[in-house]
């Protein structure tokens, strides 16, 4: 009963902190009870009120026509339209918002702790990526005590209310542990069960997101948990937000303990806040009442409390402390896992890199050593990698500057390996594959036109307009296009229905609609599209990057050729420089822009036809990677031997690479060739 004890004693310390809060910001909530008695439907400031609103029109969770009627009922006034989006939201919800709702409670789990031969439940946490559970910190205080815990998954009834079959998994804080007292959060990575698959692959896991517009003060809050540590329950709309602090949120949902650890919703099943205590009634100097209004003592237990609120702690909050923290690059590769709305796919980016040392030219470079001088370089293959002049090249894609190519080449080993092992195929050594580095030489050579990685306060303040406008206008046709394939309606289809400023501009609207409809974030869609512009424009540009990626590239044999993203546009104009020793037995595009008509009629063979020297092509797709819009290619590109190959990534990595890789269909024909031609 230690461990136990010691958990509820610690909530008794956040319980009493949130009561101060509660108290401190008494004329706050007095000025939204008036408001709110006044008939002010949402009695918050007029950015959030504009975030919010922004938000549920990006993802599309206004139908158009309640968009174009709540502006049709109004004057000019774009705040009053901006309420009405978000009364439009809440009045009556689309038939989805159960499923919906199923699948963010899959994610959520009840945490249980050994003590003493006993199993004793906790509190809950719920999947943030694939691997990562966030709880508080006075669930999970520090490593020692999470490594005796467990969770379990499916600890619910079914649909015909008969107990369901819980999931249970050990978490494992040595490979991963976070947390913080003031902010009472704790995020643990679960140890893969018997089947090795992450937790967040089978069970879903939430996109957190560091922007604004999540929940506004009046809008119901969700809370789903193992209050007492029973069975999964759900507390529902029938609640609301109260007041908005600096870290914290005030609510009115009904919870009891147990509920610690809980992911707050919004209507839309994003996660807003993660609940971590009840505020408690106190008298006027900060000593906590009974429901019979008398003083509570320590013995009283924790039921005859009186609550007057609930109080969350924001995600926003959360995501900014974890982008400064001082963390190693593996740490940072398990946070970047948690989606690109998090903004901490670009703190990992920016890390400074180890450092490493140079080579002299003079040097002769062996496998794996550095063909150039200055920053990071390409690796070769070993000379025995696969026999009789086979070679595996990898072409990675933007925004790798600053990275450790042999770091890159390992993570795209684990991914194809993962795939072959589903294939039934051996796995392949990393120091056998062929890894041109030209992410430095991009970054140099484009200078100014590089898409700088987005700060966490730029990414709170707001939707991203992008960049400047470019002089060809290649960059705002790629973005138009690629939303044009993803069903957009035209540019104008609301504004004509007296809908006036609510909508942002064109290139605003695309970029958003590309986001809500598959699984990138407005600013990795933007960034990585300029950057594909950029090399197509500048002649600069791709000369560098082409003459540095054959620096790394077998004279003779036979070649087959793995590319992803930018790297797959690089990869077809390369065809037109490799040296004519060298046969292309197999090229394979992954997570490609190549079927958008802005890319293919400017690559240096010109236009979607057979490319030279293919003799199979297989191109691998996810339908939520906004930078494969353009797919399938087959019918663009009439290639008898292109073969279209559409993959499901895990949410929140629809354009990762290893994702791509650990398919079956990926990466079977990939350990075929490279064994048999």
């Amino acid at each position: 009963m230690a461990m136990v004890d010691s958990v509820r004693g610690a909530l008794q310390e956040q319980s009493q902190a949130a009561a101060r809060r509660y108290q401190d910001t008494s004329t706050q909530r007095s000025a939204v009870t008036q408001q709110l008695d006044e008939g002010v439907k949402f009695p918050d400031s007029r950015e959030a009120i504009a975030a919010r609103a922004r938000r549920l029109l990006d993802r599309g969770a206004v139908p158009p026509a309640a968009v174009v009627s709540a502006a049709s009922r109004t004057t000019s006034d774009t705040e009053s339209v901006y309420e009405r989006v978000i009364g439009a939201s809440m009045d009556l919800q689309a038939w989805s918002f159960l499923p919906r709702g199923v699948r963010a409670a899959g994610t959520v789990a009840r945490i249980t702790v050994r003590d003493q031969g006993r199993e004793l439940p906790l509190g809950t946490g719920f999947l943030v990526s694939p691997r990562l559970l966030m709880t508080n910190h006075h669930v999970l205080p520090d490593e020692a005590f999470a490594a005796q815990c467990f969770v379990e998954f499916n600890a619910q009834v079914t649909i015909d209310n008969t107990p369901d079959q819980p999931v249970r998994l050990d978490l494992d804080p040595r490979a991963f542990f976070v947390a913080d007292e003031r902010l009472d959060f704790a995020l643990v990575q679960i140890a893969p069960g018997a089947d090795g698959i992450p937790p967040g692959e089978r069970f879903g896991w939430n996109k957190l997101s560091i922007q604004l517009g999540t929940l506004v003060i009046g809008e119901p809050a969700n809370v789903i948990g193992h209050p007492m540590g029973h069975l999964k329950e759900i507390a529902i709309r029938n609640n609301a937000l109260q007041l908005r602090l600096d870290d914290f949120l005030h609510y009115g949902t009904d919870t009891q303990p147990g509920n610690s650890g809980s992911p707050v919703f919004n209507d839309q099943w994003e996660v807003a806040a993660l609940h971590h205590c009840g505020v408690p009634a106190s008298d006027e100097q900060g000593r906590l009442l009974r429901k019979d209004g008398r003083l509570w003592q320590p013995g009283d237990g924790d039921d005859a409390l009186a609550y007057v609120a609930n109080e969350g702690v924001r995600i926003s909050s959360i995501l900014r402390h974890l982008t400064a923290l001082p963390l190693d690059p593996a740490q940072r590769t398990v946070l970047a896992q948690m989606g690109p709305e998090s903004r901490l796919l670009e703190t990992a980016a920016t890390q400074p890199p180890a450092p490493t040392a140079t080579v002299p030219a003079s040097v002769i470079t062996a496998p794996g050593v550095a063909e150039r001088t200055g920053g990071h370089t390409g690796l070769r293959a070993s000379t025995e990698a696969f026999g009789e002049g086979r070679h595996l090249v990898f072409l990675h894609g933007r925004s790798q500057q600053g990275k450790d190519p042999e770091m890159l080449r390992r993570q795209w080993c684990a991914g194809l390996n993962a795939g072959l092992t589903r294939a039934g195929d051996t796995p392949i050594v990393p120091a056998n594959v062929w890894f041109p580095f030209y992410g430095d030489v991009l970054a140099e050579a484009m200078g100014p036109h590089t898409a700088a990685p987005r700060s966490p306060e730029a990414a709170a303040a707001g939707p991203v307009e992008a960049f400047p406008p470019t002089p060809t206008g290649t960059y705002e046709q790629l973005v138009s296009e690629a939303a044009d394939k993803a069903a957009m309606p035209p540019d104008g289809h609301m504004a004509d229905e007296g809908l006036g400023d609510v909508l942002t501009s064109a290139l605003q609207r695309q970029l958003s609609w590309l986001a809500a409809r598959t699984d990138l974030d407005e600013w990795v869609i933007a960034a990585t599209l300029r950057d594909v512009a950029a090399y197509l424009d500048q002649a600069d540009v791709r000369d560098a990057v082409l003459d540095c990626v054959l620096e790394t590239m077998p004279a003779s044999g036979e070649l087959v050729l793995v590319s992803h993203s930018l790297g797959t546009v690089v990869a077809m104009d390369l065809l037109t420089r490799l040296a004519p020793e060298l046969g292309l037995t197999l090229i394979v595009t992954a997570g490609s822009p190549l079927g958008l008509d802005t890319v293919f009629n400017r690559l240096l063979t010109r236009g979607p036809h057979r490319p030279p020297r293919v003799r199979q092509w297989l191109n691998a797709w996810c339908p939520t990677d906004a930078v494969a819009t353009g797919c399938p290619l087959a019918a663009v590109w009439g290639h008898d031997a292109l073969t279209d190959v559409a993959v499901t990534n895990a949410r929140g990595r629809a354009h990762s690479i290893d994702e791509y890789l650990a398919h079956a269909e990926a990466a079977a024909p990939i350990g075929q060739v490279i064994r048999t031609a």
